[in-house]
Formats: structure tokens, C-alpha cells, sequence
């Protein structure tokens, strides 16, 4: 059953070194303020998990907080790479990181084995591909039903997963609109799920195919309203496109991006984040 929390105590009493760690988010509701919380504790060796890491992976890798990632596309989505994740694996700077690498198929799927409590997840895909060269845990299994060769990976099951939402009522019942991902999926498989919204509501008024995670589902939710800066709310602001350019320049130079996250995340609070967004107009 999910309970109202701060975020500090919410990361503080969930998230510890050393563990397994998803931030979920596709396109928009991408989970920044969480993300950022986790640096100003200074909770290292994780292992960081996304179908897609962007600029909060790039923060955390850079903060020297991660030790593995797992994930099947990264970068700076519209602009480029992620260049503090280069610098880690090309340098070992801040510190040497390992990668393993999937398909977006294959994170979907071992997600969905995760929430379903299975050890690995099947399917079809990899015949001809090169991941499976460099990604030990892609294997392959035969059917025993019809006698064909299915890849296999391991499920993704998180300590922790953290993401944002649009609403909670104050039962604890989360709201999730506009794209969903994996956030989903992603709840259900971690031991423990923490959701920043954008506020709690009475009702979440939502419509019969809406993606409602029920309050058992989450330990913990947190109002951070603006919480997914620079990405957007559906419903609630907008991308915010500049910073996102920014963050090229600043993540390009290594003291720029300690001077930039100094100054933007380990003296800011998640409070800051309303203050930079910018609400989507209403028009009649």
C-alpha cells in the first residue's frame, strides 16, 4: 500500500549501494527529480536500468553513481550522445562503468518477465544480430512445443523503481496519461516502486483504458510538481527543448558538468522544479 512521502525520505529509505535501480520514462514523464535526489544522497555502485537512459543517466554516470547499465538505447534524445557516458566508457572517468546492451524488444519483454515473476523472458528475436556477441546474457532456449530457436534474456526485477505521473488521489492511486512505456511494467517487477506526481487529486476522473497503477502496487508517492524537467507532462508543460540542446555543452566538458550539477542539483531541492517549467496553454 503506497504512503504520502517527501522525496528525501522516500529515496533515503528505499534506495541503498549497491542496488538495482530502474528510472522510467518514455519521451515524457521522465523521472528527473527522483534522479536528482539519488545524487544529492550520494548513493553509488548502482546498477541503472532503462529501456532509453537520457540526461539523468548521463547525470548519474557522471556523478560516478553507477557501476553497470542496462539498457537498449542511449543518448541525448534530438541532439546526440550522452557524453558523460562516453567519457565513463572510453576513460573510465569518473570511474569505469560495465554495459550490457539489449534490443527494445528484449527490455520490454524481460520487464514484462520481471512483473510476471518469471525468471527470463522468450521471444522472437537476435537471429543474425551482433548484440548477442557482446551481451552474455542474450541465450536461446528451443521450444518444446514446435522445435524452434527463441532468445531468451534475464527478467529485469529492480529494488527500486522510480517514475513520474500526472495525478495520485489521495488513496494512492496513481494516474499515467499521454505515452506510457514500460513505467508500467516496471512497477510491478521492482520489490519496491516510488511515483513523483504532478499533484493529488480527489479523483482521478479517469477513462475506462487509462493506465491506473493501484495503490498496492507503489511503496511510496511524492508530489514533486514539475518534476520530469526538461521532459514534458502531457497535460501539464512542455518540453523544454533548450536545456536539452544545453546539455551537450555542458556535459562536453568535465568541469563544467561538475560545476553545472554543483549548482543545478546538489544545492537545488525538488521544490526548484516548478519553478522551471512552463505550463501548457489552454485554449478554448
Amino acid at each position: 500500500m503506497s504512503k504520502f512521502v517527501e522525496l528525501k525520505e522516500a529515496v533515503a529509505s528505499t534506495l541503498k549501494p549497491g542496488a538495482t535501480v530502474a528510472f522510467e520514462g518514455f519521451t515524457h514523464l521522465i523521472p528527473h527529480a527522483a534522479a536528482h535526489e539519488v545524487i544529492r544522497q550520494n548513493i553509488g555502485d548502482l546498477t541503472v536500468v532503462r529501456m532509453t537512459p537520457d540526461l539523468i543517466y548521463d547525470q548519474l554516470i557522471g556523478m560516478g553513481l553507477v557501476s553497470k547499465i542496462v539498457f537498449s538505447y542511449a543518448g541525448n534524445p534530438g541532439v546526440g550522445l550522452l557524453r558523460r557516458l562516453r567519457d565513463a566508457v572510453e576513460n573510465g572517468w569518473p570511474r569505469a562503468i560495465e554495459l550490457e546492451e539489449h534490443s527494445h524488444a528484449a527490455m520490454a519483454n524481460a520487464y514484462e518477465a520481471g512483473a510476471a515473476g518469471l525468471p527470463f523472458a522468450v521471444f522472437r528475436g537476435y537471429k543474425g544480430a551482433g548484440l548477442k556477441e557482446v551481451t552474455p546474457t542474450i541465450r536461446s532456449v528451443t521450444c518444446p512445443y514446435t522445435g524452434e530457436e527463441l532468445a531468451t534474456v534475464p527478467a529485469i526485477r529492480p529494488d527500486v523503481t522510480f517514475i513520474h505521473a500526472q495525478k495520485a488521489d489521495r488513496k494512492g492511486n496513481v494516474l499515467i496519461e499521454g505515452i506510457v512505456g514500460v513505467q508500467k511494467e516496471a512497477v510491478l517487477a521492482a520489490d519496491k516502486a516510488i511515483v513523483t506526481v504532478e499533484e493529488v487529486v480527489d479523483e482521478l476522473d479517469a477513462h475506462p483504458n487509462a493506465c491506473v497503477l493501484p495503490s498496492w502496487t507503489l511503496h511510496g508517492v511524492c508530489e514533486v510538481p514539475g518534476g520530469a524537467h526538461p521532459s514534458y507532462a502531457h497535460g501539464y508543460y512542455t518540453r523544454d527543448n533548450a536545456a536539452y540542446l544545453e546539455w551537450d555543452r555542458i556535459a562536453a566538458d568535465r568541469e563544467r558538468f561538475r560545476s553545472w550539477m554543483h549548482a543545478h542539483v546538489l544545492n537545488a531541492g525538488a521544490a526548484d522544479f516548478a519553478a522551471r517549467i512552463k505550463p501548457v496553454e489552454v485554449t478554448s
